[in-house]
């Protein structure tokens, strides 16, 4: 059983580096929709990622572990004139140089990834830097005081797409808020019928994946989640 309100003093290396005073940001508020490779067929990449942002989507995460990187900067330009159109905001996951390419919003790094540091050095202080915590609310801590925009816990349900991965809850979401100023997302099993637990437990975003791409109307859904963010 993790203890969400454990903390520790010593900060992890991959957050190394000079801290940000943290600060309320309107763009980390609202439906989080991560791309998917295997759900979002190429084709229909364009169509299918508007369709949420025309539902109300307020943030894009670009996620594509392929080797194509020809295709991967062909969508994430495609994403970024998207969100700017639909005035949401852009985020890589891991790739900074992508992120810097495309002049992305930000960057999301998971726990194998480059750093805070290395992230705000190459994209700059106007860029926002995400950070997985997993179930790790000391882990989210560190995070923030190396300069972390905002951080995500999660699987808070049952999650189709990654199975193995770590059990977090609604308790921790509602601890994190309480120790922490910047914004937090929770990510995991989000679907319509759960959606109001994490914002109830205090989450400011809600991350959505496969119960959002696999919607019979993706437009109709971002709908539902954004209205319950107002």
């Amino acid at each position: 059983m993790v203890n969400a309100l454990a903390w520790v003093s010593t900060i992890p290396t991959a957050f190394s580096g000079p801290s940000r005073r943290p600060v309320s940001d309107s763009r980390l508020r609202g439906l989080y929709a991560i791309t998917d490779e295997n759900l979002i067929s190429e084709s229909a990449f364009a169509k299918t990622v508007e369709q949420a942002l025309q539902g109300g989507a307020a943030i894009i995460q670009y996620r594509d572990k392929s080797s194509d990187d020809t295709k991967r900067r062909q969508q994430a330009a495609l994403l970024r004139a998207l969100c700017s159109q639909y005035a949401a905001t852009l985020i890589i996951n891991d790739d900074l140089t992508l992120a810097k390419t495309v002049a992305a919003d930000g960057v999301h790094l998971g726990e194998n990834d480059a750093t805070i540091s290395e992230a705000r050095m190459l994209l700059g202080d106007t860029r926002l830097i995400g950070v997985s915590c997993y179930n790790q609310l000391q882990r989210a801590l560190a995070a923030q005081s190396a300069g972390a925009d905002y951080v995500a816990f999660g699987a808070i349900f049952d999650s189709p797409t990654k199975q193995a991965a770590r059990s977090a809850s609604c308790a921790l979401i509602t601890a994190a808020k309480s120790q922490l100023s910047i914004p937090v997302c929770a990510i995991g099993g989000i679907d319509t019928s759960n959606v109001a637990k994490v914002i109830g437990a205090g989450a400011d975003m809600a991350a959505m994946i496969s119960a959002l791409w696999n919607a019979d109307d993706i437009k109709h859904t971002s709908e539902l989640i954004a209205r319950l963010f107002h």
